[in-house]
């Protein structure tokens, strides 16, 4: 396991060697790609669990033997999965665990915005106490538009449903999912016609700023835009500038390209909330990980399929 974002891993340890099978960690938090390479090298490995840490076309390669790669989460951008699939390794992810916990924050963010709770808390911590400049909005009368139309941007616009706004939703398929309720449109109309835009995107490269200088400049003037999805979707400098200019009057992101070090000109305004890569994360989400990601390994180093397989590696020969 090359980086974990929990205390320790007893609970992973316990089902694994339940199995027969030994985990060597390394040393908690996120590890460069050079340490992930030294580690799989150093201990050869028949399966990879890895959190955010990249797993690198140079690590895989280095054990012919590997025969998975494990993601404790969604996205698949520090994963190799083209080296992993050549060389016969399946690589998983747990697509569903955090459904509910994503979804929330985002409307978290939504409702902190509307109604000013984190700007208004810290002017008042400052001695301010000015409700005249409240300007807050009626989230029933605004326009929301989600950027993705997956498991979790789906659970979005059923929360969304009960405040009684208007969703909005941009879908790579140009299909809508059964029972969503949302109105499917293209890119152009939703960035034109959302009071705000919440990124539920991955990043890969047709997704990699998206959110650039053209799109923030194509939002309403005034709007709010949420990064809950991957922060390599959205241009920290085209987003900074669009703030600084007033054309945006927010932007609220649990990821950003450069984390872990946010930029300090999105920092230091108070028009920007941020928060540190934790929509993914409760009590029972953290179980739900934990648990299946250390059973998937079980159940491919004993010969079993996947549960949530990502690609189908090439048959070893």
């Amino acid at each position: 396991m090359t980086d974990y974002a929990w205390p320790d891993v007893a609970f992973e340890r316990d089902i694994l060697a339940g199995a027969g099978i030994r985990l060597v960690t390394g040393p908690g938090p996120l590890i460069p790609a050079s340490a992930v390479e030294a580690l799989v090298r150093e201990h050869r490995p028949d399966a990879i669990l890895t959190n955010w840490s990249v797993v690198s076309g140079e690590a895989i390669r280095s054990v012919p033997g590997l025969r998975m790669i494990g993601r404790l989460g969604v996205g698949l951008d520090n994963i190799d999965v083209a080296v992993a699939t050549a060389q016969g390794a399946w690589v998983t992810n747990l697509p569903d665990y955090c459904v509910e916990e994503v979804s929330d924050h985002a409307i978290g963010l939504l409702l902190d915005w509307s109604r000013g709770l984190s700007r208004f808390d810290r002017a008042t911590r400052r001695g301010e106490w000015k409700p005249e400049t409240a300007q807050l909005r009626r989230l029933s009368e605004m326009t929301v538009a989600l950027l993705g139309l997956g498991r979790i941007a789906r659970r979005t616009a059923q929360k969304l449903a009960p405040w009684g706004c208007r969703v909005l939703a941009v879908n790579r398929s140009g299909v809508a999912p059964e029972g969503v309720n949302a109105t499917l449109v293209d890119l152009p109309t939703a960035l034109a016609e959302a009071d705000v835009v919440i990124v539920h995107l991955p990043a890969n490269d047709g997704t990699r700023h998206l959110i650039d200088a053209a799109a923030l400049a194509a939002m309403k003037r005034g709007g709010l835009l949420i990064n809950v999805g991957r922060g390599a979707v959205v241009d920290s400098a085209a987003l900074q500038a669009a703030l600084e200019s007033g054309h945006l009057s927010g932007a609220a992101l649990d990821v950003l390209e450069e984390e872990p070090v946010p930029p300090p000109g999105l920092l230091g305004r108070e028009d920007v909330v941020i928060t540190p890569h934790i929509a993914f994360t409760s009590d029972a989400a953290l179980r739900e990980l934990r648990r299946r990601g250390a059973e998937e390994v079980v159940r491919v180093l004993t010969g079993q399929a996947p549960e949530c397989p990502c690609n189908q590696p090439v048959s070893r020969t």
